[in-house]
């Protein structure tokens, strides 16, 4: 089972370090694992994919609590989530190719943020599938480079308000 878990951290150094060790060490497989800052600088986001079942889940989860850097995990998969992947895709088009890749473009709402005489460099998001999608359909075409981030997710509604009014 796909699993999206969102790991609130302490902004400090070594705590990817430590959270991937964690994982690794365990010999828990990450499929996709994306740290970003917050509205607060004392902490940090992770989003870590795994493919496993509930009780490797459990398991998981309760390690990863018992790290002093971890403020709070949470498993997205049980709840109504948004997630985004972000694509940055260079092609490689001839005169006549280009009005067919942009016509993609359009179609998956992409959008074209180089331009080269010989290349064109895409940005897309999306789900997963949406990126791999799309990258199906360019496969006509010249890819010259691919380079995905990792899943990003966030609760739909207002949970994360809830909660915030839970606490005050």
């Amino acid at each position: 089972m796909r699993n999206v878990i969102s790991i609130r951290v302490q902004n400090v150094p070594g705590v990817l370090s430590h959270v991937a060790g964690l994982l690794a060490s365990r010999g828990y497989n990450v499929d996709s694992l994306t740290v970003g800052a917050t509205d607060d600088p004392k902490f940090s986001r992770m989003t870590i994919v795994l493919e496993c079942d509930p009780k490797t889940m459990m398991q998981v989860e309760r390690q990863l609590t018992k790290l002093v850097t971890v403020v709070e995990t949470k498993n997205l998969s049980d709840c109504e989530h948004v997630e985004r992947d972000l694509a940055l895709i260079r092609v490689a088009v001839t005169t006549q190719e280009r009005s067919s890749v942009l016509e993609l473009v359009e179609i998956f709402r992409a959008s074209v943020i180089d331009v080269g005489q010989k290349s064109l460099l895409i940005e897309i998001s999306g789900r997963g599938s949406k990126l791999d999608a799309f990258i199906k359909a360019l496969a006509p075409f010249k890819i010259v480079s691919v380079t995905r981030s990792g899943c990003i997710a966030a609760l739909r509604g207002d949970v994360e308000l809830d909660e915030l009014n839970d606490k005050n």
